[in-house]
């Protein structure tokens, strides 16, 4: 038993009283500033298939050594039911770090969160060499440690796990340098999220180089400090199983027309809030999701034969012509443009299409106008904006009127195609009578 609480301890074991609150039917435990005073409450944790750890300074437990297991404690740690282990509100001696993983490979856990922690120390990681452990899936977030370069030798003694780690999330972690030693190990990772961090455009080529991360489908580098499209799309050619792709919130710059080809596998690709006021080509041919929302667009100059989503909301976008040229499209985003109709003939010709969003917009109620969107919305479903925010600009008399208001009857929108065949039948009675 000493050996399941010093794992569920782990990096928790610290000073203070704390207590253990299990929450029973969803198998989620939290404990808060443990310490070996309080076992009692950390034991019930142990049927948990969730257990969290906040709060504590371990720098005084950085000598613990943990000697090998008797084979009575692995059978009991193999029992454990706990899948997710995470620690928030930690300083956290690496050396300490290598000697509670050691556990790891006798358990079920396969995911391990750090959240709000600071780092500190370097470990001998070649004790793990050849370890494999269960973890799938490993998050930092914002967590503070040693840069990563120098840790190649470390990551390389861990490889025996690393190559089978599924997911890798680092993020609000000021990274700003992936080694191409350590995208090496990686050899079996197939989502990578760096967001929201101090990467650059000349720590990208390194970061992909050749062999790095060769199993990779998901790249998320929202919001970092990349500033060139043309130098991002080289750094990430190598990525050839790449399928979705973020690079949303970097104040990208185009520069001159290029000719990079981002990957070719590629199927969701995520430019919003980049400050990019054209869309440049060539884009994977096979592209399925495009996000180009909160940009300077002012037109769409592209054709996707596979584009099934399309992403437009805020942008400077004064018409919708361009839809014709995504005949699969199936959802199509266009909130707070410019855009005074959306005309019905465009739309219905795409037989696919089944959610358009498009409140905000300074809306022309003339008769074709809202005929077109009130028509529209009894095809496609408007969004949760319909019918409140579709507001007529203009004509004068309809200013601010709902755009599913306005009357839109023959007899209010064509009186001629009315009048005139009465006129017609009148005078023909006339001629008759005479």
């Amino acid at each position: 038993m000493n050996a399941a609480i010093l794992l569920l301890l782990g990096l928790g074991l610290v000073e203070g009283e704390g207590r253990c609150f299990f929450n029973r039917t969803e198998e989620h435990c939290v404990c808060h500033s443990l310490s070996q005073e309080s076992l009692s409450s950390i034991i019930q944790c142990l049927p948990a298939s969730v257990v969290e750890f906040w709060g504590g300074d371990l720098e005084r437990y950085a000598a613990l050594t943990i000697s090998d297991l008797q084979p009575s404690v692995i059978d009991m740690l193999e029992t454990l039911n706990i899948r997710k282990l995470v620690f928030g509100d930690l300083l956290v001696p690496e050396v300490l770090l290598a000697q509670v993983l050691k556990f790891f490979s006798y358990t079920q856990v396969q995911e391990l969160v750090f959240e709000s922690c600071n780092f500190v120390g370097r470990s001998n990681w070649t004790e793990m060499a050849g370890q494999n452990l269960p973890i799938l899936n490993l998050r930092f977030h914002n967590v503070t440690s040693a840069p990563l370069t120098g840790h190649e030798q470390g990551f390389s003694s861990l490889s025996g796990w690393l190559e089978t780690l599924q997911e890798l999330a680092v993020t609000s972690s000021h990274v700003t340098a992936l080694p191409c030693a350590i995208g090496r190990v990686f050899r079996g990772l197939r989502s990578l999220d760096v967001a929201q961090n101090s990467l650059r455009d000349e720590s990208l080529m390194p970061a992909f180089c050749e062999g790095a991360f060769p199993q990779l489908q998901l790249l998320s580098l929202q919001r970092n400090n990349l500033t060139s499209y043309h130098s991002v799309c080289e750094s990430l050619q190598l990525l050839h199983e790449l399928q979705h792709l973020d690079l949303s919130e970097n104040k990208l710059i185009a520069g001159l027309a290029s000719s990079c080809q981002w990957p070719m596998s590629l199927r969701v690709f995520n430019l919003s809030g980049t400050g990019l006021d054209e869309v440049l080509t060539p884009l994977p041919p096979n592209l399925e999701v495009l996000d180009m929302s909160c940009n300077h667009l002012r037109t769409l100059d592209i054709s996707l034969a596979s584009l099934k989503m399309l992403f437009l909301s805020q942008n400077m976008l004064r018409d919708v012509s361009f839809v014709r040229n995504f005949p699969r499209l199936e959802i199509l985003h266009l909130d707070y443009n410019l855009i005074p109709e959306l005309p019905w003939d465009e739309l219905r010709i795409l037989g696919h299409l089944r959610d358009v969003t498009a409140a905000g917009n300074p809306y022309n109620c003339s008769c074709s106008g809202a005929a077109g969107i009130q028509m529209l919305a009894g095809m496609v479903h408007l969004g949760p904006g319909w019918p409140r925010d579709y507001v007529c600009h203009s004509p004068p008399r309809y200013q601010g009127v709902l755009v599913k208001d306005v009357p839109v009857s023959v007899l209010q929108c064509n009186s001629a195609a009315v009048i005139t065949p009465i006129c017609v039948i009148l005078a023909l009675l006339c001629v008759a009578g005479a």
